[in-house]
């Protein structure tokens, strides 16, 4: 299950770097994906702990022209 939900998240980074005209959407599936990961008592990794963050920063729109896939 957490590899899988891990997946998830993964492509819907990509899917952010790929169709940033729907970035908003897609941010909010990502924030259901880590919160099904805390919902099951998985751990979250550090990196989405990190992307987590920057999503609720305002102005981390910059994060997303270079997050690396």
């Amino acid at each position: 299950m957490f590899e899988s939900l891990k997946a998830s998240i993964t492509l819907l980074m990509e899917e952010v770097v790929a169709r940033p005209e729907d970035r908003h959407v897609l941010q909010e599936a990502l924030r259901g994906k880590i919160a099904e990961l805390r919902a099951l008592g998985l751990p979250v990794p550090d990196d989405i702990v990190q992307l987590e963050k920057a999503l609720e920063d305002p102005e981390s729109e910059d994060l997303w022209d270079n997050l690396p896939v």
